[in-house]
């Protein structure tokens, strides 16, 4: 929902004030440091994250630009330590849009805003066996990091707030704002790496990534602004396998690991006061992404018997993502207002490379457009909020949305799902990932209005309340309500104690309603032609389908906050309870459906509770000659069991390796330690992060292995004078080259998974890199 940003930018001059703070200007950072005003979670004006009811991080754009990594995701998840971003590899279009975790929590668990806005999900759905199965998020990686001035991270359940999927929390994406100067940044790194699987090990040098990016502020008239920014990116694919253990002679004939991207965004954000009251804003943003990974190998001996050689199927994505907000903030009647529009787009176009569809033999294309999905949505909201002189104060804030989604899935050609003559009882479709068939095109649609009401009080000068309610009506499923108590206590300007309590619910997307697809999944190193259904189609009801229904939560937290001089300190412990939560599930035999061996389906009937504590304490120590030191330790540990799975006579709905995806396949422990050093000219960063140990289940006990307990080192030396245009950094991300533990040889039959790839830091080993910069 949006949130009115005019209790923020309420007024020209105060935009203005917000537009000359927007410059890159070297700093201490850290998501423990400073007293930085937040929006997030909070409808009152001029809260600091350390004031506030919720515990909210605040990444700047120096944090996010003070790293190797160019991916947002990733930036993100090495700052935050409630945040996850593993890297799966040979999971077809996932390796593309990869899911960020918040709290270990699904995917979509998490609202994405963006300046406030709701933003739209991917297309692409995750039905691979990798953390967040069955998710349809908002892609991160399409917001350029350069066009952001920071990011701030709700760790508290907002449905009552913000709407459906702020179960986890919410994460608020903050465009730049500028009216001048801008900045210009070329990053370029390859990876020196020492490899050692379980049956080779080999150096590698080189695999390199270059990434230019720029931001430039503009005036609008006299007291408006316009900021662009934008960036490319050129990242060659990773290779971490091991040798292929069925060959004659063992080589690495596959291509685990990062795939290859080439990307471009553009992003505008932009304000014009009209008058003395009234302000006209808009901001938007696109971004076209190519991106190509690596399916299993087939061998030689078994594309010989179809008239082939051997191949290695690349499966390609093209996404096109476009989001567009426009709106007017002011005041009415003394109620400062803001009304507006937005439209999200994201198409995912699929093709299947260097591949062969076995039932046309020998005379088989080897190039296959698989078809496309898509996902739009229209937003449009009306904002009002007024301080009234009860109590102390007493901010009320009210608001009305509307919603309209949209799915489609377009067929492919039918080279790359349908049937040859030459081999008719063959595996038909494209090796490596099968198209869209006409049978899957699909092309739904729902509405949804909701209305809010946000209260806060400052009752005393030490005793802060906040309740909040909301109502929505979705024309698929039906309506659902949900609450939220706030309280905090400042029993002196030192020590605060906050708690919330809250209801949360998260609708079934449209996705996971109408997803249907026929593909081959890798099952304990075995092929299974395997489809998808809708969750009332025949296939499923027979099987146990019905119409999903929305997800339900009960959030509770609970922490306190120190603060003097140069130090902070806030510990807050949380449970949450997630009831009929849905999942995607197992490959169930089916001897009814021409050429599938297997089906699944969405359903609701899981149920969770996700209890943990997150730590952040931050010191801040200015020297009169040695520069500026900022400490910071975060930490994260979380737990999470499956406290209910629902079950059918016919089959097993979820399997052992789907209910331990959820409860370890995400670290039960991080922390990390960082310090940042800003001296006159000089500058560094030093990080350390700490993993708990991490589970990749399979489908029985002997088949489990474990990333093992690891600690990442990151290094960064910056020459960044005060007053100058010209900056240069160099550094290392994972400095001592470290790796999960291998996955034994006796569990990786083709050679190809040779590393977990629930690892949440990824396994590409130590990666180098320079960053030169300019500003003006």
């Amino acid at each position: 929902m949006k949130f009115t940003n005019a209790l923020v930018l309420s007024s020209a001059a105060i935009a203005q004030a917000q537009v000359a703070q927007a410059q890159d200007v070297p700093a201490a950072t850290g998501i423990g440091g400073g007293d930085e005003i937040v929006v997030t979670g909070s409808r009152a004006q001029g809260r600091s994250k350390l004031d506030t009811a919720s515990p909210v991080d605040v990444v700047t754009a120096q944090d996010l630009k003070q790293q190797g990594t160019t991916e947002l995701a990733t930036a993100l998840a090495n700052t935050v330590p409630s945040i996850s971003f593993p890297r799966p590899s040979a999971t077809d279009g996932t390796d593309a849009i990869r899911p960020a975790t918040l709290r270990g929590m699904s995917p979509d668990q998490t609202l994405v805003l963006i300046n406030g806005v709701r933003a739209h999900t991917s297309a692409s759905l995750n039905v691979n066996g990798v953390v967040g199965r069955g998710s349809a998020a908002v892609d991160l990686n399409t917001i350029p990091s350069t066009a952001l001035q920071s990011i701030e991270v709700l760790r508290d359940g907002a449905s009552a707030q913000y709407g459906s999927d702020a179960i986890a929390g919410v994460v608020n994406l903050r465009l730049r704002e500028a009216d001048h100067g801008g900045g210009a940044t070329v990053t370029y790194g390859i990876y020196d790496t020492q490899i050692d699987t379980a049956r080779d090990g080999r150096h590698v040098t080189g695999e390199s990534t270059v990434t230019a990016s720029g931001w430039q502020g503009l005036k609008l008239g006299g007291d408006g602004f316009l900021t662009v920014s934008g960036e490319y990116t050129h990242r060659n694919p990773t290779s971490r396998g091991d040798v292929d253990p069925r060959l004659a002679t063992p080589v690495v004939d596959n291509r685990f690991g990062d795939p290859k991207v080439e990307s471009y965004s553009v992003y505008v954000n932009a304000a014009k006061p009209l008058g003395d009251t009234w302000e006209l804003y808009g901001f938007g943003g696109y971004q076209y992404r190519d991106s190509t990974s690596a399916a299993f190998p087939r061998l030689d001996s078994a594309a010989a018997a179809f008239g082939l050689d051997g191949f290695l199927p690349l499966i390609n994505t093209h996404s096109k993502d476009f989001t567009v907000t426009g709106g007017l903030r002011g005041e009415i009647a003394g109620w400062k207002a803001d009304v507006n529009v937005s439209y999200g787009r994201n198409r995912i176009d699929y093709w299947t490379r260097d591949s062969a569809n076995y039932t046309y033999g020998a005379t088989s294309q080897t190039d296959f457009y698989d078809g496309a999905s898509i996902y739009d949505q229209w937003v449009a909201g009306v904002d009002f909020s007024k301080q009234f002189d009860v109590f102390q104060s007493l901010n009320v804030a009210w608001g009305i949305e509307g919603r309209r989604e949209s799915y489609e899935i377009k067929a492919g050609e039918p080279a790359s799902y349908g049937y040859g003559t030459v081999f008719p009882n063959a595996t038909p479709g494209a090796q490596g990932f099968p198209g869209f068939s006409t049978l899957n095109e699909v092309s739904e649609h729902r509405q949804n209005g909701s209305i809010y009401l946000d209260l806060e009080a400052q009752v005393t000068d030490k005793l802060l309340v906040g309740l909040a309610g909301r109502g929505e009506d979705y024309s698929d499923f039906g309506t659902t309500g949900t609450g939220k108590l706030s309280l905090r206590y400042d029993f002196s300007p030192a020590f605060a104690i906050r708690g919330t309590a809250s209801t949360g619910f998260r609708a079934p997307s449209l996705i996971q309603q109408y997803y249907t697809s026929i593909t081959s999944v890798i099952q304990n190193g075995n092929q299974i032609v395997t489809g998808t259904y809708p969750a009332t189609s025949p296939t499923a009801t027979a099987l146990g389908g019905r119409a999903l229904e929305p997800e339900k939560s009960t959030n509770l937290s609970a922490g306190f906050v120190v603060r003097s001089g140069g130090f902070s300190l806030t510990v807050d412990g949380y449970r949450i309870h997630v009831r009929n939560q849905i999942g995607l599930s197992e490959n169930i035999p089916v001897t009814s459906i021409p050429g599938v061996s297997a089906a699944r389906f969405f359903l609701n009937g899981l149920a969770s509770t996700t209890k943990g504590i997150d730590a952040v304490a931050n010191y801040k120590l200015v020297t009169e000659n040695a520069g500026t030191f900022d400490f910071t330790i975060a930490g994260n540990v979380n737990d999470i069991k499956i406290t209910r799975v629902p079950t059918s006579p016919l089959s097993t709905l979820f399997a052992r390796s789907r209910i331990l995806t959820i409860e370890q396949g995400t670290p039960g422990e991080k922390v990390a330690g960082t310090i940042n050093w800003a001296g006159d000219t000089l500058g560094a960063t030093a990080r350390v992060t700490y993993y708990g140990n991490v589970l990749q289940p399979g489908t029985v006990v002997t088949s489990d292995y474990y990333t093992g307990k690891r600690a990442i080192t990151d290094l960064e030396l910056r020459y960044q004078p005060r007053e100058g245009a010209f900056n240069l950094a160099v550094g290392a991300n994972n400095l001592l080259d470290v790796y999960p533990k291998k996955v034994p040889a006796a569990l990786n039959s083709t050679g190809v998974t040779s590393f977990p790839f629930y690892s949440p830091y990824g396994f590409n080993g130590r990666y180098l890199y320079v960053r030169a910069g300019l500003t003006w």
